[in-house]
């Protein structure tokens, strides 16, 4: 079992940026690629980023590239997501997540994928 909380959610203008931690517990957290997802209001949850458990591999979406960047500290048991240039559709709950593997694959998009969540913190970007 992998108990995951996040934290540093919030409300910012457009433009601002926001870092988000993961912090986790239970389990070798380094045995598991890590992954950040968001949800908005009536729609899906959708994938945001990855990272490997090396840290050494990551995927983004398209609609965050160059804007996000995902981190991990494996002695401090924590993922990170740094947001910048953040625009009022980055508004949404965000959540961690635990992966099934120590590797990213093709299905590290895909919230099938994760077997751990969080309980989600808010990012609210006013324009």
């Amino acid at each position: 079992q992998v108990r995951l909380v996040e934290s540093g959610g919030g409300l910012v203008q457009a433009g601002g940026s926001l870092r988000l931690s993961c912090a986790a517990s239970g389990r070798t957290f380094s045995n598991y690629a890590m992954g950040w997802f968001r949800q908005a209001p009536g729609k899906e949850r959708e994938f945001v980023t990855a990272i490997s458990w090396s840290g050494g591999s990551t995927y983004y979406a398209d609609s965050v590239k160059g804007r996000f960047t995902i981190s991990r500290d494996n002695a401090k048991n924590r993922v990170y997501l740094q947001m910048n240039s953040l625009k009022p559709e980055d508004t949404a709950v965000y959540y961690c997540a635990a992966g099934r593997s120590w590797e990213l694959n093709a299905s590290s998009r895909t919230p099938d994928e994760y077997d751990y969540w969080g309980q989600g913190t808010q990012v609210t970007v006013s324009s």
